[in-house]
């Protein structure tokens, strides 16, 4: 119950998060002769939850976003102030900026969620009104076919690769056996997706959640939810000299510090009995930082990377992802540009590093997109990622 809810905050946030860019509340703001993109001001923000009935009033609202703050999906640009507040400040969604505690629990769930948008979007999905001892389950599977889709679509390398994916999904809350008596198995026994991920959320119902525990006592974390590297977890002081997700290039004057668990390479680490690197083990890495600034020394247009003589040398490089994903942000509005790359990731291995831009993905000319369609070839495409990139020459 406690993974569960832990996932219908992060897909509640997520779900306000693309409603407020459509709604163009967020955008690049200027504010003391310095530009702050993809920003929000709280105080027109707590408007728009008013007038779209999201909050009753005013103090709901601030409540509202200030669960989101704690849960560490929001922050304030500059991060001085912990406290959500109905007033002319900037306030942004860390996934905006790749600040966002990408530990191992959240790569596995954000794995989960892709996979179930593809499933229910394939035209002849797996996910089928299925009968297991005399009782009929919604959208379940048979384990055996899913390892079959993974394997299809360039998921899983090898039928073992997939029941440790299926292993990992399961164990964090994303599927389970229908009748919740089994563990995954490559076989016929019928598994559901815990988490319906296209179903709107209502914030005020998590809120309510979280009063109701809080006026009984109630002690829903596990050991592992109260983990430092937990995105989950309500940081009551300041985050420790620790982990967090991606390394990136600037002066140490400019970084701003992210707690979250950074990922651990999968070859160098004991792995538990799903395959994946325990998150003791993962949280005992040396202390990397976040920046959530821009890492170019400058801005470049497209036609500077494309003219005669540029400093630029053209690489090509295979990325293969893991049961975590690839490991790397892309960022700018074209061209777009490596803001951070996981030091453990596939990402890493392959040759990727931070500043260099982005030309290709899976031989499509990328160049004069922005990193919202860049993202979304790269989640929507198979395993193995083709990327030509651009690397300033030093």
């Amino acid at each position: 119950m406690a993974r569960q809810r832990k996932a219908e905050i992060m897909i509640a946030g997520e779900q306000l998060r693309l409603r407020l860019h459509g709604g163009k509340l967020i955008k690049d703001r200027r504010y003391h002769l310095r530009t702050y993109p993809n920003c929000f001001v709280a105080q027109e923000l707590v408007d728009w939850l008013l007038s779209h009935k999201v909050a009753a009033d005013r103090a709901m609202a601030v409540c509202l976003m200030q669960h989101l703050m704690d849960h560490d999906i929001i922050h304030h640009v500059c991060d001085k102030r912990p406290v959500f507040k109905d007033a002319k400040l900037l306030y942004r969604f860390r996934k905006d900026d790749g600040t966002f505690p990408f530990n191992t629990e959240v790569k596995i769930f954000m794995r989960g969620q892709r996979l179930y948008e593809h499933l229910i979007g394939d035209k002849n999905s797996i996910l089928q009104l299925r009968e297991e001892h005399g009782v009929a389950y919604q959208r379940s599977f048979p384990g055996y076919q899913l390892i079959d889709w993974l394997l299809r679509n360039g998921e899983a390398e090898s039928r073992r690769q997939g029941v440790e994916l299926c292993s990992a999904l399961q164990e964090h809350g994303i599927i389970q056996h229908v009748s919740k008596k089994h563990d995954f198995f490559d076989s016929g026994l019928l598994y559901q997706f815990c988490i319906n991920f296209r179903r709107r959320r209502c914030l005020s119902e998590l809120l309510n959640e979280k009063e109701q525990d809080d006026d009984e006592g109630v002690a829903a974390l596990t050991q592992e939810d109260h983990h430092t590297d937990s995105p989950f977890v309500e940081h009551r002081s300041l985050p420790q000299e620790g982990n967090s997700a991606f390394q990136s290039v600037a002066s140490s004057k400019d970084l701003k510090q992210v707690t979250s668990g950074r990922r651990g390479s999968l070859n160098s680490l004991e792995l538990d009995s799903a395959g994946y690197a325990p998150l003791a083990h993962v949280s005992q890495i040396s202390v990397v930082r976040c920046n959530p600034k821009s890492v170019l020394k400058r801005n470049f247009t497209c036609e500077e990377l494309l003219a005669p003589g540029a400093p630029f040398i053209k690489k090509v490089l295979t990325v293969i992802g893991d049961a975590l994903g690839w490991g790397f942000v892309v960022r700018g509005m074209a061209p777009c540009y490596m803001q951070a790359v996981d030091p453990g990731s596939p990402a890493a291995a392959a040759g990727v590093k931070v500043r260099q831009f982005v030309c290709q993905v899976n031989g499509q000319c990328v160049l004069y997109l922005d990193y919202r369609t860049i993202t979304r070839l790269v989640m929507t495409g198979t395993r193995t990622v083709v990327l030509e990139v651009m690397e300033p020459l030093e």
